[in-house]
């Protein structure tokens, strides 16, 4: 089954996107979701031209491209979306070919990818599964990123500000989540989806 750049997912098939600022949880929520989601999900692996750090692996963790080879790949239409992230640098982008090895799958895509990526999804897909993953304040976005210990003062500081600007994006998303308790937003999404899956059904 091949996607068409700009044509909406069918069938009982959805696209399911989740993003939110550095700190929200999103890498954990995911974890969950794919043990614990009452629609089929599988993940897309995202393409990313920044260098691999300790412990990742190349297609698990991203598929993991230099600039000239994402470049190529983007100029012939491979990815659903792309955009540099955190003005790092560094491009992350959804290649078209996890779509479809998931729809292959008879699965979900799900999509943790930044706001960028997220509002070009959505509006190739306007019945994406579009989720916001927020925490209660901008104070809980910095203590999380400090207390990860991975990047200095001046990363965190841009990230804050770009948390601050992605927040203001969040009604744009069919659904905001707030993660004060890992369980409690997990069932929240759970909850979602299980509905998502049972409007898909009466409508496909």
């Amino acid at each position: 089954m091949s996607s068409v750049p700009g044509s909406s997912a069918s069938g009982r098939q959805r696209i399911v996107v989740l993003s939110g600022p550095s700190g929200s949880g999103k890498t954990t929520i995911v974890h969950r979701l794919l043990k614990d989601s009452p629609a089929p999900l599988r993940m897309s692996v995202s393409a990313t031209t920044r260098p691999m750090r300790k412990g990742e692996v190349d297609g698990r963790d991203y598929y993991f491209l230099p600039p000239e080879e994402f470049e190529r790949r983007r100029q012939a239409g491979e990815f659903l979306e792309w955009a540099e992230v955190h003005k790092s640098g560094f491009w992350y982008g959804t290649l078209w070919s996890e779509v479809d090895r998931a729809r292959e799958a008879g699965a979900w895509p799900l999509l943790e990818v930044d706001v960028q990526g997220a509002l070009n999804v959505m509006a190739r897909y306007p019945d994406a599964v579009s989720i916001f993953l927020m925490t209660p304040s901008v104070d809980e976005y910095e203590q999380r990123l400090r207390g990860r210990g991975t990047e200095d003062d001046a990363v965190i500081q841009r990230r804050l500000q770009t948390a601050r600007e992605e927040l203001k994006l969040a009604d744009c998303y069919r659904y905001r989540v707030i993660n004060d308790d890992l369980d409690r937003a997990v069932a929240e999404i759970c909850g979602l989806l299980a509905d998502e899956a049972k409007q898909t059904c009466t409508t496909s």
